[in-house]
């Protein structure tokens, strides 16, 4: 048995064809779990070496092993795939997208050199079947020929074009290698082309020569490891041993190893060292898993990876730590002794566990509660460099309130939040660079101009606040959050602290379901009679006009049980009764004073509550 890394492009470069075995399985990656991390692998060695970081640490993408077969004299050489046909297959399919997308852009010699680790050529005794590098299992063998050879995107897509059934809601899903094409070519797209958050697209080169500086990431900065195998290995056996399914180590634990390890080459305590700032770690606390995005990981390697980003200012991908923290500390030496890094270490799990676990009557402690309520994990980074930069309590706390103003009044508004993670390292590197301030935080957001990372100004907070959907923009957490905020400013120093024993929900006070017992303004229950506007909204049906309103905040309120559905659709009178009769909170108080509810009433209450919403997060 040989084992050998060696580089992407190397796997296909000779004149050579992997089979898949009839016995294998068909293609069955897919976009979440196998095509985005890759992509996410590839993309990141590509902005490494757009940027001139070359010498940032390969990255291994999987293993394969081969088994040599017997090649009759005249014919492609060959070997059969006995582990990593998955990996192979769509290496082929992400190839030949990057080739259609250089020949789209009028790259030919870029797509001409793709095609040469796509397909053989020379001399082949069956050049239908020996020109391809890769040859999938028999059900796999069609989409995979029309993916490979099509020429184009659109000539592939006339080929398997989207078929929409009768009352269907969705478009019948195209192959699976057909998707997996697609999906790395609007990736290439966006990554060359589209995206304004993009690493690459911050670089002043023209686009060939970011293409070029790709394919050399591809050369040499990508890797497999192949293992081919002798005449005598067990190919079923190695198979086995390569795929078996053990406990896995987190990353914490990797680190953990090679901490300790180098203490005590350099003759430090390591027994001490452990119990003073690690012995923490092994808690349930920290191997909890806990959600993050679209992710469940342990909090362990959570803290790891925001830690190492609010060092480093760049974003430290979760499967890459170990990797990134070796090659951290390898190359920059940040530390002067291992007691040093594991202080800091120590220092930061703490802060990281005051900014991510709520706590009652602590600045940090409600700043990570609105954190989890909004799932805005990206935050963390710069929140740990503050802290590591010595900011004060006070520093802190006004801080907490411009990224809460940021953050709330984007999420009313129904902004982006795919920028969050470049935004954050961005303002990581200001607060590095400029020192660990309020002001600086809230001088560089308030400087942020694009769609994707502005901060509303108040007219359009305004207008989202009056006239978006806020039941389906926000889900009820959120809702339940920015509520119970507004409830607050209506207590005084004298009013009783009321808490709350169970789940708070969002009640509609004019129903959804508002027909019944809810009469238009004439009178009315139909659909035709028309409002006639006025000088800032058109006319529309008065109807429809309710159905708006009636998911705004105006109409929005907290309980903290369950209303009798016949009481919870019912007039506004018995709901007013009920609600004021069973409710402690001060921003149901207020209802006392409303006779009527009707839009008039929706809007007028809508604007009071916009005007504390104001003071709460205003635009610094």
């Amino acid at each position: 048995m040989d084992a050998n890394a060696i580089a992407v492009l190397d796997i296909f470069e000779k004149k050579m064809r992997l089979e898949i075995p009839m016995f294998q399985r068909q293609y069955v990656w897919n976009r979440e779990h196998q095509w985005e991390p890759l992509w996410d692998d590839i993309s990141r060695k590509f902005s490494e070496f757009i940027e001139n970081r070359k010498d940032a640490p390969v990255h291994f993408l999987g293993a394969m092993v081969l088994d040599q077969k017997q090649t009759q004299t005249g014919r492609v050489e060959r070997r059969n795939v006995i582990d990593g046909q998955q990996r192979l297959t769509t290496l082929q399919l992400f190839l030949t997208a990057f080739r259609d997308f250089c020949r789209a852009e009028g790259l030919n010699e870029f797509a001409e050199e793709c095609e040469t680790f796509t397909l053989n050529t020379g001399r082949m005794a069956e050049p239908d079947i020996e020109q391809f590098k890769v040859w999938p299992t028999l059900s796999d063998r069609g989409q995979f020929k029309d993916v490979l050879m099509a020429g184009s995107r659109a000539a592939l897509e006339e080929i398997h074009p989207l078929i929409r059934r009768p009352r269907a809601r969705k478009p019948e899903p195209r192959p699976r290698m057909v998707e997996a094409y697609l999906f790395f070519y609007d990736q290439l797209i966006a990554f060359f082309k589209g995206a304004e958050d993009n690493t690459a697209l911050t670089v002043d080169l023209p686009l060939a020569a970011r293409v070029e500086e790709c394919f050399e990431a591809l050369r040499t900065a990508l890797k497999v490891v192949a293992i081919d195998l002798d005449r005598d290995d067990d190919a079923q056996v190695i198979f086995e041993t390569l795929n078996a399914r053990g406990e896995p180590l987190l990353p914490a634990d990797l680190l953990r190893n090679y901490i300790f390890l180098r203490a005590s080459r350099q003759g430090e305590a390591s027994e001490e060292l452990y119990k003073k700032y690690w012995a923490e770690f092994d808690e349930d606390f920290w191997r909890e898993e806990v959600t993050q995005g679209r992710l469940s990981r342990p909090r362990s390697d959570l803290f790891i990876q925001h830690f190492l980003a609010s060092k480093q200012a760049r974003d430290i991908p979760i499967k890459h730590l170990f990797v990134e923290y070796k090659y951290w500390i390898d190359r920059e030496r940040p530390f002067d002794t291992v007691q040093d890094e594991l202080a800091s270490i120590a220092k930061r799990r703490d802060d990281f566990r005051r900014i991510s676990v709520p706590y009652k009557c602590n600045v940090l402690g409600r700043l990570a509660r609105f954190l989890n309520v909004f799932d805005v994990s990206t935050a963390y980074p710069p929140l740990l460099a503050m802290l590591d930069c010595g900011a004060s309590e006070a520093e802190m706390a006004r801080t907490a309130e411009i990224l809460e103003s940021y953050l709330v009044r984007r999420a009313i508004c129904g902004a982006e939040t795919k920028a969050y993670n470049r935004l954050f390292m961005a303002l990581t590197r200001t607060i590095r660079r400029e020192g660990a301030r309020a002001d600086v935080v809230a001088e560089h957001l308030a400087g942020l101009h694009s769609a994707t990372d502005e901060w509303p100004s108040d007219d359009t907070f305004a207008r989202a606040w009056m006239g978006r959907n806020a039941y389906s923009q926000l889900n009820n957490m959120r809702i339940a959050y920015v509520l119970g905020r507004i409830s607050e400013t209506y207590m005084s120093s004298k009013s009783e602290a009321v808490k709350f024993d169970g789940p708070v929900t969002v009640e509609h006070i004019m129903p959804q379901g508002w027909v019944p017992h809810w009469p238009l303004q004439d009178g009315s229950q139909g659909v035709e009679d028309a409002w006639p506007g006025d000088e800032n909204q058109p006319g529309v049906l008065a109807s429809q006009r309710r159905d708006n309103l009636v998911h705004t905040f105006g109409n929005l309120t907290l309980i903290t049980g369950s209303l009798n559905s016949a009481i919870k659709n019912g007039p506004w009178q018995e709901k007013r009764r009920e609600i004021l009769s069973h409710s402690l909170l001060p921003l149901n108080n207020q209802l006392h004073q409303y006779e009527a509810w009707d839009e008039t009433t929706i809007e007028k209450r809508g604007r009071e509550l916009l005007d504390r919403a104001n003071r709460i997060w205003p635009r610094v």
